[in-house]
């Protein structure tokens, strides 16, 4: 089978209890601004890989241990990956 390329988006955020420096500097600076509604910020990444594969699992699956061996620290960082959507 051959491989088609896919483009795959990742969410890496801080894990729920975890300090968030930028995201707490964040909702500071909105209460100031008025925004006094805004009970939280979390600041995270939001990565894009195109990548190739026979189909979309195994190219998800690729993803997902990239993002285990290299792009999240598993132990201060959550991911999610969006569906892979063919190019």
């Amino acid at each position: 089978m051959k491989n088609r390329a896919y483009r795959i988006a990742v969410h890496i955020v801080p894990r729920a209890g975890l300090l968030d420096p930028q995201g707490n500097t964040i909702t500071g600076a909105l209460h100031s601004l008025g925004f006094k509604h805004v009970r939280s910020v979390h600041v995270g990444r939001h990565i894009v890989i195109e990548t190739e594969a026979p189909d979309a699992l195994q190219a998800e699956a690729s993803v997902q241990q990239m993002c285990e061996k290299l792009l999240a620290n598993p132990v201060t960082e959550d991911f999610e990956i969006t569906s892979a959507v063919p190019l």
